[in-house]
Order: structure tokens, then sequence, then C-alpha cells
């Protein structure tokens, strides 16, 4: 059974950090992009970064290139979120995902339960 499992939320005040962190078991994910999404009270969810599991790309939503970097550990199959210079627009659930497109369409996707970051002005 496939789990992700996030880490590292709370709250924080603006231009602080955060290190989100997704711990991924049940299976092997090296042909995965795995990502973070979040999702703030009223409004959809939408992507934050992804990186594919080998890590040769990495991809952002350009409200967050040059404050976010994420990252992966396959040693510990984790895949992390540094989150600098937040903003309390940042303030969101925060989703770890992992996806697989199949090869005759439709994709195996899989979520975290998320974790809660706050930032404070």
């Amino acid at each position: 059974q496939v789990h992700l499992v996030e880490s590292g939320g709370g709250l924080v005040q603006a231009g602080g950090s955060l290190r989100l962190s997704c711990a991924a078991s049940g299976r092997t994910f090296s042909s995965y992009t795995m990502g973070w999404f979040r999702q703030a009270p009223g409004k959809e969810r939408d992507f934050v970064a992804a990186i594919v599991w080998t890590g040769s790309s990495t991809y952002y939503a350009d409200s967050r290139k040059g404050r976010f970097t994420i990252s992966r550990d396959v040693a510990k199959n984790t895949v992390s979120l540094q989150m600098n210079n937040l903003k309390p627009e940042d303030t969101a659930v925060y989703y770890c995902n992992a996806r697989l497109i199949l090869p005759l369409g439709g994709t195996d996707e899989y979520w975290g339960q998320g974790t809660q970051v706050t930032v404070s002005s």
C-alpha cells in the first residue's frame, strides 16, 4: 500500500523559512514525478513544484521560482520542499503528490494527507 506522509509544516513569520518533507513508501517511485501542491482556504489546489524522481528535472510555478527549492533523497525515499522568504499568501495546506503517466494513457497518482503552513504578517 502506497503512503505519502508530509511533515515540516507549522507557523512562521513572514520572511521566514520552512522545510517540508514527504516520506514515500509502498512501491518503487523511480519512474514517478514527485510534486508539491497547495490549497488555500476557499481556493483550488494548485501546483507548487515537481521533480522527476531521478532528479534530472525540476519544475516550479512561476510565483515560487527563486523562493522554493524541491529536492529528493533517493536513499531515504523522501522529497523535500525548502521554502524561503515566506509570505502570508503562502499560507495553505501543502500536499505531496506522486504521479506516473501510464503508457496507454491515464495516470497512476497518489496524494498525501497534507501539512498546514501558516505565515503570519
